[in-house]
């Protein structure tokens, strides 16, 4: 269970990294939709768990590996956001959200286009938890 300290500190990196982010993407890379839909932070406020929904979804895979090369600048940057606000910036780790693709899936597969997750639940990809 998450304290309140933890969900302050996740709302506020989530609020300005998703700003510091939207932000280079609509200066760097036209027509991609990048929104953070979670952080959660560790109980020792040392990582802070990132989950960003990219669109479209063929890009995310090297969206994700560019803001991961580019980690200790955000991470600097963010540092300077939130300076009066947090003592220190926790490690922050990045992870592609794909719940609305999931979801999608699922849609498809209930409405019978891929055929019945029901019937046959090997049609579904297993997820795995992070």
């Amino acid at each position: 269970m998450e304290t309140n300290r933890q969900k302050k500190i996740a709302g506020v990196i989530q609020k300005d990294l998703a700003i510091l982010l939207q932000n280079d993407a609509r200066n760097g890379m036209p027509g991609v939709i990048l929104s953070v839909t979670k952080v959660s932070v560790t109980t020792d406020l040392s990582i802070a768990k990132v989950f960003l929904s990219i669109f479209p979804a063929d890009k995310s895979k090297s969206i994700l590996e560019g803001i991961k090369e580019n980690a200790p600048q955000i991470k600097h940057q963010i540092a300077m956001r939130t300076k009066h606000q947090l003592r220190k910036m926790p490690e922050l780790i990045y992870y592609v959200d794909d719940t609305l693709d999931y979801l999608e899936t699922i849609d498809a597969a209930l409405r019978g286009e891929d055929g019945n997750p029901i019937k046959n639940p090997d049609l579904l990809p297993s997820r795995k938890k992070i």
